[in-house]
């Protein structure tokens, strides 16, 4: 059980969130191009090649989870957010709607806490800062323990943007000694809290008392119907840029495999020529072991690893090529470990035959086990069976033939708002099932004039039950 926060911890955050209070009056009458100004120093400052590099494999070094070659790669998120910025408004009027006599101004929030998760130390503050600043806000960081060096200096060289361009530097400020109780009482100083991470990050959000956007838990599953037989390849190749995708750390991380019996066979093989290793019984038993224990929660020493070192924990060496594990599955429920998050490169492998409802029956049995609120895909190209799955199924989100951890939260080959904060609704215990984005750091000020009167008549509005004296009581 956590120590009770001591008062000089208190003062201490309270001394923050005053600098961040006082920075943020500063820039509240901040113009657009200033603003979008600013934006551009600060993911520059955090997004070119050399710094997200330093600080990405930095994060990997501290914390000992994620991928140090790939996790680089992840710098293209802050280049999405920052074209998402400067591609909306701000400050001032942001949309006008003639007809409706609406318009809306855009205002700052104020103070925003920001809980930053141990597997994105140098992605989530620029990407959560760029957001606030665009919209005139401050933020004070709550960095995870585990990597808390690597989120001190991520901020470190954010401020050094503000600096540089003349803005107050404690738009973005941190707490330097981190734990559950600080965190705790950050949240119910500040004006909104964004958590990205666990359950108990998010927990701790909504229990603030303050407003709060948090996530909900992945268990993203894939759909390989018959058409999948058009492009199998690609299907593969995709499972692999999913998974690999800092070993797997991602709740948008391709968790399981739903296919179809007609390309079950085409669709293994080929997943093993993308490196994928087939697990034999045996195999797949030493793995459930070290995997998950007997609690049959995820052993936090597997999360986040090398396919070869957990193959390597379960008493077993994968061959040269091999990068992601596969275990197949018959077997779907809260007792079955294979059909619930994994957080690692691992899939579980499921068949379906027969008609596309059998899959999408399957694929609610595994989101009733974990992963309801957050996302789904699936390899087709019948658009009705995209249609059908879209409305069957209690997802924020739905990834139609792209690789889910590199879509979900937003690329530049879909319409996606790039984020690292993806919303669950309220099926996932949310209060957004949106990607958390620009819109959500903003505070809106509705505007109304008067316009002709819109009122239908009485027949219009009730239809054939106008004037049913039946229904009158």
């Amino acid at each position: 059980m956590a120590k009770p926060l001591s008062e000089e911890a208190k003062q201490n955050i309270d001394e923050l969130i005053a600098r961040a209070r006082a920075a943020q009056a500063k820039i509240n009458d901040l113009d657009q191009e200033s603003v979008d100004r600013a934006i551009r120093a600060v993911a520059w400052a955090t997004a070119n090649e050399k710094t997200f590099t330093r600080l990405a494999q930095m994060g990997v070094d501290e914390s000992g989870l994620g991928d140090r070659e790939g996790r680089p790669n992840k710098r293209f998120k802050i280049m999405g957010i920052l074209r998402d910025c400067l591609r909306q408004k701000s400050v001032g009027i942001i949309e006008e709607i003639p007809e409706k006599g609406l318009v809306k101004y855009a205002k700052p929030i104020g103070v925003i806490a920001s809980l930053i998760p141990t597997t994105n130390p140098a992605l989530t503050p620029p990407g959560v800062g760029i957001y606030a600043l665009k919209a005139r806000n401050a933020v004070v960081f709550a960095p995870h323990p585990r990597s808390r060096q690597t989120t001190i200096e991520t901020i470190n060289v954010m401020r050094a943007a503000l600096k540089k361009i003349g803005l107050p530097e404690d738009l973005y400020v941190c707490v330097e000694h981190p734990s559950i109780p600080s965190s705790q009482y950050l949240m119910s100083q500040v004006d909104l809290s964004i958590a990205t991470g666990g359950p108990a990050m998010v927990k701790a959000a909504y229990s603030s008392g303050k407003p709060a956007y948090g996530v909900g838990a992945g268990n993203a599953t894939m759909v390989f119907d018959e058409t999948t037989a058009q492009d199998v390849k690609t299907a593969a190749a995709n499972v692999r840029t999913s998974k690999l995708s800092d070993f797997g750390s991602g709740c948008s991380a391709d968790g399981n495999l739903l296919i179809h019996d007609s390309v079950y066979a085409q669709m293994l093989q080929a997943l093993q020529a993308e490196g994928g290793y087939l697990c034999n019984a045996e195999e797949k038993a030493k793995l459930t072991t070290v995997l998950w224990d007997d609690e049959r929660h995820r052993t936090m020493d597997t999360i986040a690893c090398a396919a070869s070192k957990i193959a390597e924990k379960a008493g077993f060496t994968l061959p040269a090529g091999k990068a992601f594990l596969l275990c197949e599955e018959d077997h779907i429920g809260p007792e079955f470990h294979w059909c619930s998050e994994k957080l690692g490169p691992i899939i579980g492998v499921f068949k379906y035959s027969g008609t596309f409802d059998k899959a999408i029956a399957r694929l609610q049995q595994i989101y009733a086990v974990g992963g309801i609120g957050h996302s789904c895909g699936i390899y087709s190209f019948n658009d009705e069976h995209v249609h059908q799955l879209a409305l069957a199924m209690p997802v924020s989100r739905m990834m139609v033939r792209q690789a889910q951890s590199k879509a979900n939260s937003g690329s530049f080959t879909n319409g996606m708002p790039m984020t690292s904060s993806m919303g669950c609704g309220t099926w996932g215990g949310n209060i957004t099932n949106e990607n958390v984005s620009l819109k959500h750091y903003i505070n809106v000020t509705w505007v109304s004039r008067p316009i002709p009167e819109d009122r239908p008549s009485d027949a219009e509005l009730f239809g054939e039950f106008n004037g049913d004296q039946s229904l009158v009581f």
